[in-house]
C-alpha cells in the first residue's frame, strides 16, 4: 500500500512540475507575440499620424508660398503709384492681407497637426502597447506655424 501511494504521490509531482514548465514555456511566447501585436498596433497610429501632418505641411507651405506670390504681385503693382500716399496706402494693404494669410495658413497647420496627434494618442491608448514605445517626447521638434 505504502508502494502504491509513494509511485502515485510520485506520478502527482511529476505531472504537477511538467504543468509548471509547460505554462513557463509557453507563457512567454503568448506575451511576446501580444507585446509585438501591440507594438505593430502603435507603428500603424504612427503611420496614420505621419501620413495625416504630411498632407497638413503639404497645405500650409503651398498657402504659405501663395501668400509669399501674391505679396511680390501686389507689391509690384503698389510701386505704380504716382503719389506717395497711394504707395503707402496699397503697400498697407498688400501686408495686411499677407499676415493675414500667412497666420491663416499657420492656423490651419496647427489644428491640423494637432488634430492627427489627438488622434495618434487615441490609437495609442487602445493598443495598449508597452511604455516607451511612443514617440510623443520628439513632437516639439515640429515647426509651430507661428
Amino acid at each position: 500500500m505504502l508502494k502504491k501511494t509513494l509511485i502515485t504521490s510520485g506520478v502527482v509531482a511529476s505531472l504537477l512540475m511538467a504543468s509548471v514548465a509547460f505554462a513557463q514555456t509557453t507563457t512567454p511566447a503568448t506575451t511576446a507575440s501580444t507585446v509585438a501585436t501591440k507594438i505593430t498596433c502603435v507603428g500603424t497610429a504612427v503611420n496614420t499620424r505621419e501620413q495625416a501632418i504630411d498632407a497638413a505641411m503639404a497645405t500650409f507651405t503651398g498657402a504659405t508660398n501663395t501668400a509669399y506670390a501674391t505679396r511680390a504681385t501686389a507689391l509690384k503693382q503698389a510701386y505704380t503709384g504716382t503719389t506717395a500716399k497711394t504707395v503707402a496706402t496699397s503697400v498697407k494693404a498688400v501686408w495686411s492681407t499677407f499676415n493675414t494669410s500667412t497666420k491663416n495658413a499657420g492656423k490651419a497647420w496647427q489644428n491640423a497637426r494637432n488634430a492627427a496627434r489627438a488622434k495618434y494618442r487615441t490609437a495609442a491608448v487602445t493598443c495598449k502597447a508597452p511604455a516607451g514605445t511612443g514617440d510623443d517626447a520628439n513632437s516639439s521638434k515640429e515647426t509651430s506655424g507661428n
